[in-house]
């Protein structure tokens, strides 16, 4: 272990114990300090909210921290880039998504880990709680399962459901992309697209790049046996058969030659120096493998001066955050009490991001980013994680949508009317 990890190693683990255990916990939000506080918290006076919720559910909005709650769930079986260390391990994860929440948008996180034997076993253990909460987070849980237990939990829950990992990464990437190729003075569908990686993040990626305008006659995903095609039947599995592109390409290498896009979501070092050499003039990359993206940013510069790139790290621009988007979609669900995330919803948290990267930027975030300057450009493709305008942004665009497209259930608070 070299010296740097060794010190972010001690670091890492003194933050997390010290001074007390976790990042996440539990605060009152009424007076409990008389006798009169606690006859009302608790017995008698907890029967009259109990009555009101039973006669009429939505009071659980008026009387209790529903509205303001999202569960994170995950049975660690897709550990950031760790793989399949188990629900426990995953703990530190769902505490720090939990952290992200509240931080951001001020909502009331909390974590749960579902030991579960088989996928449906989490389903129901999912189903059977929803209702505690006001949205779902889903996280860290594998390709394919992850599909499954997605479109399932939609259709038997009440309030809002979301996997993080494919379409929080989705809606960020997407952002990136379509305002790199408008610098670069193109046009996404008119342009050669490339996935790289065929998991959760990959198929969700491509799914809201192809909804957002890229044609499927001009996208190739590909995964470890090569490009998404008819003729390897025995690969194509899962959500793969929808991408199936069988206009030429069989190879990574055939597909990026004069490719205007690459989006990499796989892993470290697997596109070569050739490739990237035959990409065509003024395209984007985005590895966002993580830490090791797909091929190194400092090579493509070296490289390929012509390129636009974003990586999934912070110590090189564009960096592709999640937190960009969770927080604030979800606050502008809670607040119209939606009763899923649609499309609508998640495009318009995509166009915020594409729209706020090109205002002028404070001085303020400026400064938290450690940086001299920021201005719309290539190497600002997308606004800064500190940026306080994405709440108000980000999530008043959310709520529009969801009462626009017909899935909020209360109207549009007066915060978030233009």
């Amino acid at each position: 272990m070299s010296h740097d990890a060794k010190l972010l190693h001690e670091r890492a683990l003194a933050y997390h114990e010290n001074p007390v255990p976790g990042k996440i916990k539990i605060v009152i939000t009424k007076p409990a300090e008389t006798a009169d506080d606690l006859t009302l918290a608790y017995s008698p006076g907890v029967a009259e909210p109990v009555r009101a919720i039973a006669e009429n559910p939505e009071d659980a909005y008026r009387y209790t921290g529903k509205g303001n709650s999202v569960a994170i769930i995950s049975n660690g079986t897709a550990i950031l880039g760790l793989g399949a260390l188990g629900p426990l391990a995953s703990k530190p994860v769902m505490e720090g998504k939990a952290l992200l929440f509240n931080r951001f948008a001020g909502i009331d996180a909390i974590d749960i880990e579902v030991n579960n034997k088989s996928v449906e076993d989490f389903i129901t253990t999912v189903e059977c709680i929803a209702d505690t909460f006001g949205g779902i987070n889903l996280e860290d849980i594998k390709a394919p399962e992850c599909f499954e237990i997605e479109r399932e939990l939609v259709k038997r829950c009440h309030v809002p459901i979301f996997h993080d990992d494919q379409h929080g990464t989705a809606i960020v990437t997407t952002a990136g992309i379509l305002n790199a190729v408008e610098l670069q003075g193109k046009k996404i569908e008119d342009c050669k697209v490339v996935c790289v990686g065929a998991g959760a993040a990959g198929v969700a990626c491509s799914d809201f790049l192809i909804e957002c305008g890229a044609r499927k006659e001009n996208f190739f995903m590909v995964d470890r046996h090569g490009v998404i095609r008819s003729d390897r039947p025995q690969y194509n599995n899962g959500e793969k058969p929808r991408f199936i592109n069988d206009s030429g390409p069989k190879t990574l290498e055939d597909a990026l030659k004069d490719a205007d896009v690459m989006l990499g979501v796989s892993g470290p070092g697997l596109v070569t120096e050739a490739e990237v050499q035959h990409m065509a003039k003024n395209a984007v990359i985005f590895a966002c493998s993580n830490p090791d993206p797909e091929v190194d940013p400092e090579v493509v510069s070296k490289l390929r001066p012509d390129i636009i790139m974003g990586t999934g790290r912070s110590d090189y621009p564009n960096q592709i955050n999640n937190v960009l988007c969770f927080p604030y979609l979800f606050r502008g669900a809670l607040d119209v009490r939606a009763t899923t995330i649609n499309t609508e919803m998640m495009k318009a948290a995509m166009n915020a991001l594409r729209e706020l990267a090109k205002e002028p930027v404070p001085a303020e975030v400026v400064k938290a980013a450690q940086v001299d300057h920021l201005e719309y450009g290539r190497d600002y493709l997308i606004p800064k994680p500190m940026d306080a305008r994405l709440r108000n942004k980000l999530s008043g665009a959310v709520a529009r949508a969801a009462v626009a497209s017909g899935v909020a259930k209360i109207p549009l608070p007066d915060c978030y009317k233009i």
